[in-house]
Formats: structure tokens, sequence, C-alpha cells
């Protein structure tokens, strides 16, 4: 079926005229892609120009997430639905039709053209929406309907303009292959998957947050092509479709070997960034060192970098146009005229990187032999500036290691070279040091942070600069640019702290950053200044008084974290705000509730037993010997500055409290993964946590009220009791009884069946032994799937699962400890059984 054909003709035939896609560089500076359906209609949606005649479009928009706010390129390869190319299929209507039509339509084509089973949808709508949820119950059951809130079913543009409740359509990819604890309805898990996102654009939200409802309400809705196209194929990934395989299948071809689900992560970057290349080459996009032409060169050598890893040495992404064009080109035909020019520029690019790979990865492997875990920040920056590998590419080879790269001191090495190339003096000769810089530098040395103990200071102007740092005598009223205080309270953004804001006089300081040492506040100019007045400096008291107490708090975080979680534990990053606070460190795997509670219960007590503050300033030698903790990469002074809180010790420059009673309470409210090997804790302190505690006890009020019970937590065991219930007394319909034996200490189980959860069984199978081996094929309806376990035996469940498949024409393979693979030849089940469980007795 061509979804795409099927979706605009259908729209056709009910009044919409088909807009071509537009181009992936929009016509908006805010964007560096068109990253959805509505980009081309913006500027209709806020009013700028008139609405089309006819009011209702429809079209299958190109687009592109790969830098920016919608950045997915970290993501590619490595889950089934993120790509940084994609076409979003879309209906809009300018002041015409309203919900009731958008809901009929997107019902209509859901389940009479695309004939996805009824049974399998799903709808959520915005809470407060209760005209869609009456009339979403015309064609869908009540109890099929959900409602959630802003953050899942509400849409806006921007902080100002045309927003408006929205309506998903979710499919139930089914319980069988997707079963965590997030596989439900408004869950995280993958069970259950948005395929069409209907958005009611009927307020225009105004400066001060204010809704009013539009004249015109409009809709605009958003269908991704690859997922609808995976779901009618009937497969779990985008990438298993006919808009992915053939590419997959020509880079297996290619490379010489075959692709795997689970090894296959190269495979699927290749196939995808492939498709972004051919289509932004051919809109006319050339490889670049910034901007969008950089992002471009960045896609590209990510590929080429997986490419390496699949074992080409040579250029070889050009090869792989012919496929796109073929697959692309008959809706695009843009594509095919333009193909030989794509495919020279590819092979240019491929060249130009294969040229400096072989060194760069020389270079980074021999840091990796130092790295215990954060890898250097200047190497990685070494080889983005010199061998042209982008951050993210180092940092995709550092997460197949389990490692993190610096990315605060590539950030600072990054922000550097922008300084440099916008001072761009002539005739210092002074590499090291900017113009204007060193200038100030030779004159003033550093000026005088007094931040610490003084909120704010009468100061004298040393300098003034404007936006691109560039000396001027006056700064003038309207204006915005730096100034420079002699002594100043305003602290500048550092070891993960946010700047102070303010004011100097009655003018707005926007933010404070140190370059070279320098203490440099942005002010937007109230009033003429010049060099050499006199000025009064005053820094947001509230706003450092919670930033402050969040500061104080990483370091009590980071005592427990190491404490409960071993000296493993090391910072990886950090970000201090006035409402928040993220803390990063290294570690393998997710933390329990259990351990989470144990971390901010003893990050209370710290709170409760008032530790006062210590400071001292040492040597930096003294300062490590002494057992205080030091960031690893990260560059001190002779002189460092060592606080002390509690049992908690560490070098900082930041801002803390006199006693940790004045942080007042600190609640976790969010443990994730950044990478591998690497945990982010988000939590929040003082006024923030309070604010926090009243949230949840209105929510605990509110689950109360919805369950009618002072005991809310017995009645949602008692509902997940029975839940469970239903599902073991479905699960024992099902359930055949597995026959095993033993030899040398380990139970062994090699069986054929042709009901059951052959995965399920396997675990619990290996859950009741110390030892064990198992192997199950199952014939069910046709299909031949097989798995292994092993634990604590020396065969690798992946090479057992491996063998019987290629008795049974398939193929597969996995982990040491659980493996999975298919077949096809359903009469050899006994020889591969057989074959099997001689191989285990062989080896035991």
């Amino acid at each position: 079926m061509d979804v795409r054909k099927e979706f605009l003709e259908f729209f056709k035939s009910k009044g919409h005229e088909i807009t071509p896609s537009s181009p992936l560089v929009p016509d908006d500076a805010s964007l560096l892609f068109t990253n959805a359906g509505m980009v081309p209609f913006k500027s209709i949606f806020t009013g700028e120009i008139p609405r089309p005649n006819p009011p209702r479009k429809t079209s299958c928009q190109t687009c592109i997430r790969a830098g920016g706010k919608h950045n997915d390129l970290d993501n590619v390869g490595y889950t089934a639905r993120h790509h940084t190319f994609f076409e979003m299929l879309g209906n809009f209507s300018f002041g015409d039709y309203f919900k009731k039509e958008a809901i009929a339509y997107a019902w209509e084509f859901v389940t009479r053209i695309l004939k996805l089973p009824k049974e399998r949808l799903y709808v959520t709508v915005h809470e407060s929406d209760d005209e869609a949820y009456e009339l979403w119950q015309e064609h869908i059951q009540k109890e099929r309907i959900y409602k959630f809130g802003d953050k899942d079913n509400f849409w806006q543009m921007g902080d100002t303009g045309p927003c408006g409740p929205c309506s998903e359509i979710f499919y139930d990819q089914g319980e069988k292959h997707f079963n965590s604890s997030e596989d439900y309805m408004g869950g995280d898990g993958d069970r259950f998957l948005e395929i069409w996102n209907l958005v009611f654009m009927q307020y225009e939200r105004s400066s001060d947050g204010k809704l009013s409802p539009l004249p015109k309400p409009s809709i605009d809705t958003g269908m991704g092509l690859e997922r609808v196209t995976a779901i009618k194929e009937g497969k779990l990934s985008n990438f298993d479709s006919s808009l992915f395989m053939p590419i997959i299948n020509e880079i297996s071809k290619l490379c010489g070997k075959a692709y795997e689900y689970e090894s296959g992560a190269s495979f699927r970057v290749i196939a995808d960034h492939i498709r972004s290349s051919v289509f932004l080459l051919a809109q006319g996009l050339s490889f670049d060192k910034e901007g969008r032409g950089y992002v471009l060169r960045r896609i590209l050598r990510r590929a080429l970098r997986h490419g390496y890893l699949l074992g080409f040495k040579e250029a070889f992404m050009y090869k792989l146009v012919d496929i796109v064009c073929k697959l692309m080109g008959t809706h695009y035909s843009y594509l095919n005229e333009k193909k030989d020019f794509i495919k020279e520029q590819i092979k240019l690019e491929e060249e130009r990187f294969l040229a400096t790979i072989e060194r760069g990865i020389e270079l980074f492997n021999e840091e990796l032999k130092n790295t215990k875990e954060i890898f250097s920040g200047e190497l990685a920056f070494k080889l983005y500036d010199t061998y042209g590998f982008p951050l993210d590419l180092t940092a995709d080879m550092l997460r197949e290691k389990g490692l993190a790269v610096d990315e605060a001191k590539f950030d600072e090495l990054m922000r550097e070279q922008k300084i440099r190339a916008k001072a761009s003096w002539k005739g210092s000769g002074d590499k090291e040091l900017l113009g204007d810089f060193k200038a100030l530098i030779e004159e003033f040395k550093e000026n005088e942070f007094i931040g610490y103990d003084n909120f704010s200071s009468h100061s004298k102007i040393l300098a003034l600069l404007d936006e691109d740092f560039k000396q001027i005598k006056e700064l003038k009223s309207g204006q915005i640019g730096f100034v420079m205080l002699d002594k100043t309270p305003f602290y500048a953004t550092s070891g993960g702290q946010v700047a102070d804001l303010g004011l100097i006089n009655k003018s707005e300081v926007l933010d404070t950053q140190k370059i070279y040492n320098l203490n440099l506040s942005k002010l937007k100019a109230n009033e003429n200044f010049s060099i050499a007045d006199r000025v009064e400096a005053r820094i947001d008291i509230e706003k450092r008084r919670q930033t402050t107490s969040h500061h104080s708090a990483t370091h009590l975080l980071h005592h427990a974290l190491r404490k409960i979680l071993g000296s493993h534990i090391t910072q990886a990053g950090s970000l201090v705000e006035p409402d928040k606070l993220r803390f990063d460190f290294t570690h393998p795997k997710p933390l329990s509730e259990e351990e989470l509670e144990k971390i901010e219960n003893m990050v209370n007590e710290m709170i409760i037993n008032s530790y006062e503050k210590r400071l001292d300033i040492m040597e930096l030698n003294e300062a490590k010997k002494s057992g205080a903790l030091a960031l690893f990469n990260e560059k001190y002074q002779e002189k460092v500055r060592v606080i002390s809180l509690g049992e908690s010790k560490e070098l900082c420059g930041g801002t803390h409290v006199k006693n940790t009673a004045q942080i007042g309470s600190f609640y976790i409210v969010k443990e994730s993964g950044v990478s591998a090997g690497v945990r982010r804790i988000e939590a929040v302190a003082s006024k923030a946590a309070l604010n926090y505690a009243k949230n949840l006890n209105k929510e605990l009020l509110s689950l109360k009220n919805e369950l009618k019970t002072n005991e809310p937590l017995n009645a949602l065991k008692r509902l997940k009791n029975e839940l469970l219930s239903l599902k073991n007394e479905l699960k024992n319909q099902s359930k055949q009884e597995l026959q095993s034996f033993e030899k040398n200490g380990t139970q062994i189980c090699v069986q054929s069946l042709t009901n059951g959860d052959i995965k399920a069984m396997i675990d619990e199978f290996k859950n009741k032994f110390n030892k064990a081996v198992i192997l199950l094929i199952q014939n069910k309806d046709g299909k031949i799937s097989l798995a292994a376990g092993v634990k604590n035996a020396s065969l690798k469940a992946g090479s057992l699962v491996k063998e019987a498949a290629q008795i049974l024409g398939g193929n597969g393979g996995g982990r040491d400890d659980f493996a999975t693979a298919g077949g096809k030849d359903a009469s050899k089940i006994e020889e591969a059984l057989k074959r099997a469980l001689s191989s285990i007795q062989k080896e035991l």
C-alpha cells in the first residue's frame, strides 16, 4: 500500500488542495530546518498573510530533525522510531472546518483506508477539551479515550501566538512484544504508538499568558509516514519496513555482512543518514564548516564512522544514492534529476574524511587507554578541529565503550574559538590572547569578584565592549553590551552554576560571563555608560539565594551518591539554577527506587543536621591530599577553594549556603540515562522543593477523590493484584510443562512446543536454578521461533541459538545469556533439537 498516495488522494476527495513538500531549508530564521508539516503554513496561522483559497490543504512534508531544538541525531539507529529525515503527512484547515470534521476525517482514513483494526486504536484529548471528548465518542468507545494535561495534549507555536488543545491517535502494538512497566497509555514505552496528532488551533496566547479565542479556529495535523508504513506492514521497527530495508540490504551487500536487528545499529544509522544527505544535497545544501552545511557534514561523517565499524575502508555512501532515488524518486522527481551530482558531492566528502579518519581514530584509541570514565574534552575538540570529528561522533564512539566525553571542556574551547573568530584582530601576532582581551588583560589583569560576601557594590567601569566583544568608549541607552567593573558582585556562569542577574544602576544585567578570567556583565542599557563612570551594582538576591541552595544541594547529593552507590561515582556534569538542579554522574545502571529513596533521605538528613559551611583556601595538592573531591580533567589554579558541608568536601568556586539548614528540603524529581555509563538526577531544593511538595499533595488529594478512598495506595495495590491475577490466569492457559535434566550441576532443557511465551518460560527456568541451559523452539501458526538462555554456564546463548536456527533455514543471535532467532523448515525441528542437545552435553 502506498500510504503517501492514499493519504493525499483521500484528503483531495474531501476538498483539500494537495500542496507539494516545501524546502527543507525554510524561509524562517528561527528554524534550522523544516521540522514539521505546519512550518510552510506558519505565516497563515499567525495571520501574517491572508487565508488561502481554498482554505483546505494537504501535504506530505519532508522534514529534518538533526540540529537546534529538534535534534534526534544521537538516538538514530538505537531506537525503532527516531530519524534525522522523515515525511510528515498532514491536513490543514484555515478557518474552515474544525474539530468535528477533523476527527471524522481522521477516523475514516485510519479505519476505512488504512483498515487498522479498531480494537487496537486509542485516542487522547486535552483534559479541558470536553467538545473533542464528546465528538470522539461518535466513533470510538468512551473507555478508549484518555484525557491528559498540557504536557501531552496542548500545542503552541511559541511563547505567544496561535495555540490550542490537541488530540492524538494511538495504535496498540500488543503486549507480546511490549510489556515493560512503561507500556501503558500515557507511559514512555513503545506499546502504544502515537500515529497522528490533530491540533485544534483555537486560541491566541498573549505575552501575559492569557488565552483568547481565535475568530477563525484552524486545524493542523501531523502523521509520520514511516510509523504508519511500519504498522501497515506488521513491523515493530520503522527500519524493518519497505522504506528502509532495501537500503539496509544494499549496505549488507556492499559490506558482505548479514543484517541482524540486535547488532545492526550501524546499518540503521547509515540507512537513515543517506536519506537525509541525498535530500539536503538535492535541495541545494552543501557540506560546510558551519550552519546547516555543518549539520549535513555531521550526518554524513557519523554514517561514515559506522561504515568504518562495518569494515568499509573506502568511499561507499555514494553507492547508496541509486537505491534512495529508486525508492523515493517517483514522488520526488528532483532526486533522479540530481542523482549524479549528489553522488559526486558525497564521494568527495567521503574521501576528505577518510583521509583523516585513520589518524583521528588512532588518537582516539591512544587517549582511550588513559580514560577511566570521562574522555578528554581537549582531545575531543582536537578531533573536531583538526580531524573533522563532530562532537556527537566522538560521543557515539564512547557510548559503545560505556564512557562519556567532557562536554563542558569541549564547549569552553568551542566558545573561545568563536570569540577568537569574532575578535579577528590583525597584526597582534598573539595567537593565544585575542586583541581586545589581550589589551584588557595587559592593562587590568583581572577584575575582582566580591560576590561571595557582597550582594552589591559601588564600582568603577574599567571597560565597555559591544556584543562582538569589541571595545567601545560609550554604551548608549537602548544598546546591549558588556561592562567590566573593577569589582563586581555578579557571579559568572561556571562550574555548572548559572550567572547572577540584577541591575547596574537602573539597567538590567542579562548575563555574566568569565572570559580569560575577566568577569564581564551583559547589560541592557537604560542610560548612557562611559568608561570610568561610578555605578552601583546589585544582584537579584532572591535568585542568588535559590541558586546557592541548589548548588550546595549538589554537593550533598554527590556525597550521598558516593556513600550509597560507591566511590566509583564521578561527577560528569551539572546545571544549577534558581528553580532546579541537574547532576550527571558515572554509574553503569539505573538506580532502584530504594536507592533513590536512600539518597534523598541522606541529603535531607544532612540538611536537617544544620552543618556549617567551612571554607579553606589551600594549595591544590594539599587540597587533594585532604580528601577534597576534584572534577576529572578540570584545570584548577594553584590556590583553590575547598567547601566542606558536613562530610561533603569538594573543590569549588561557586556560591554556597552558610548552613545546610538554609537549603530547606530536597526532592529527587527524575533519574534517567544520559549515555552509556552516565546517569542523571534532576532535583529541587528550597522554595522549588516546597512548591514541588505542594503539587504532590494536590495530586494525592486528586487521587484520593478519584479512587474515592483515603487509602489510595491500598486501592491501587488491590487493582494491581486483580490485574496480575487476570494476567496469570491468561498465562496459565497457554503454559506448557518444561522437561529438564541435570548434568554436572547444570539443569538442561531442550524442547519444542506450540503455545506459551517462550521468553517468559526461559526467564522462569533460569530463575529456578543456579546453573541452567535452555533452548526452546516454537512452531506456532506456521512461524518458527527460537530462544536460548544460559545462566552460570560456559556456553553462549547466541552461538547455541544460531546453530539451531541455521538447521531450520534461519538465523539469529544475541547476548551470551539470552538470544533469539527464527527458522523456516519445520521438518527439521527434531534434528535441530538433537544437534543442540549434543552441543550442550559436549560442552558440559
